[in-house]
């Protein structure tokens, strides 16, 4: 596919790459999932506000956006959106750090889960506004690509930080800890800059906005639109390998073997990302749907070989396999969510794909917290048994897989 299809194709696809990729650099620091978590923890906050990390994180950007949508679609400018966004998530990253170097205990908790509430909300409006802004200013068959490169410069960075932590050792001093989270404050700021320089088209048509309530616009894409419902439920069924990570470490744990720091977490992530973002994006440009089935049928079997791994095999061979396997579910999440960026950016146009977004994101952080209610009651059971319950949602999220429609462009 010609690279000239849109104005200033090149130069919107260069700043795409960088701005999202530096949120990517902000989004491994500050992570619900292992940087946070290993804050508060050394901080001694208790375990209470560690275990509402990754609950907010997750849901609290994705439920907002079906009521965000009514007043988006109003907006003929969505990169502004975007900037006030990553402003946003700069200011109350940086404001993370502060708490980190004033506060400790219970104050520390607090603090981070209310700034972490409104970081994620600011996250939500670039999730909205980001696939609008590319579905307008990059071209059908070249999104997939921008989206992974995007993805591999945040997993480059990643990596290089869980190297660093990896030669500091298990013992990371607060501060340390505070000043990544700074940097990652400075690299949302830099992703603003760099998204504000987009030479965004001006809309073709005159936006309107959503004719009704936005829970009625939500219910009603979900209930009347096959397309989208489909979307949904497949997407709903592959969250196993963004919900299986934690009890994956838990797992590695309590058989005494495996990832045992910090450094490891994010080398294992940032590596997922580099290799498997590129890559993945290459792919989806062909058929994201395809992506999406192989990602979550990866990481449904690797899932259940660590499960068979915990049970048969000696602690001195899963040493080996426990870090090999919480990198195979990283990589696998990684072309999950390339394939399903892709896949929704070029299920619609316009403002349909404003709506789709919204409301795509707002049932599947509804779903995220009943899965995620659901995964830690068989976790009363074993760790084991909720990762065995994860992978046979995926399992059933791969057969569904195939009954989306394919909306991927033909390879050039």
């Amino acid at each position: 596919m010609s690279s000239a299809t849109k104005p200033f194709e090149e130069h919107n696809a260069r700043r795409f790459i960088w701005a999202n990729g530096l949120q990517g650099v902000g989004d491994q620091i500050v992570a619900a999932k292992t940087v946070l978590p290993w804050l508060l923890q050394a901080a001694g906050t208790p375990g209470f506000f560690i275990a509402l990390l990754v609950p907010i994180r997750e849901s609290g950007s994705m439920l907002p956006q079906a009521a965000l949508t009514p007043w988006i679609t109003t907006q003929p400018s969505r990169k502004t959106i975007w900037v006030a966004g990553s402003i946003g998530q700069a200011i109350t990253a940086a404001l993370i750090a502060v708490s980190a170097l004033l506060f400790d205990a219970a104050v520390l908790g607090v603090a981070v889960v209310l700034l972490l509430a409104l970081l994620a909300f600011s996250r939500s409006l670039c999730s909205i506004a980001s696939k609008d802004v590319q579905g307008r200013t990059i071209s059908k068959g070249r999104r997939g690509l921008i989206t992974g490169r995007a993805t591999a410069v945040g997993g480059a960075v990643a990596l290089f930080v869980g190297l660093f932590l990896e030669w500091v050792g298990s013992d990371i001093p607060v501060w340390i800890l505070a000043c990544l989270i700074f940097l990652a404050a400075a690299a949302w700021a830099v992703a603003a800059i760099v998204f504000s320089t987009i030479k965004e088209p001006e809309s073709q048509v005159k936006t309107q906005g959503v004719r009704r309530g936005w829970w009625s616009d939500t219910w009603g894409l979900f209930a009347q639109d096959r397309d989208f419902r489909t979307f949904v439920i497949v997407r709903s069924l592959l969250l196993v390998t963004a919900l299986s990570t934690s009890f994956i470490v838990i797992l590695s744990h309590e058989i005494d073997s495996g990832i045992t720091g910090l450094g490891a977490f994010l080398i294992a992530s940032g590596l997922a990302a580099v290799l498997g973002g590129r890559i993945s994006g290459i792919w989806s440009d062909s058929s994201s749907r395809t992506v999406m089935s192989l990602g979550a049928l990866v990481g449904s079997l690797t899932v259940l070989a660590l499960v068979a791994a915990a049970d048969w095999l000696s602690p001195e061979i899963n040493a080996w396999v426990f870090p090999l396997g919480f990198f195979l579910v990283n990589l696998a999440h990684t072309a999950v969510r390339v394939a399903r960026k892709t896949y929704l950016v070029d299920m619609a146009e316009g403002d349909n794909r404003t709506r789709y977004v919204g409301a795509a994101n707002t049932i599947i952080g509804i779903v995220l917290l009943a899965l995620g209610v659901v995964s830690g009651a068989v976790a009363q059971l074993s760790s084991s048994a909720a990762l065995i319950f994860l992978s046979v949602v995926g399992l059933i999220g791969v057969a569904a897989a195939t009954r989306l429609r394919e909306v991927s462009a033909s390879p050039a």
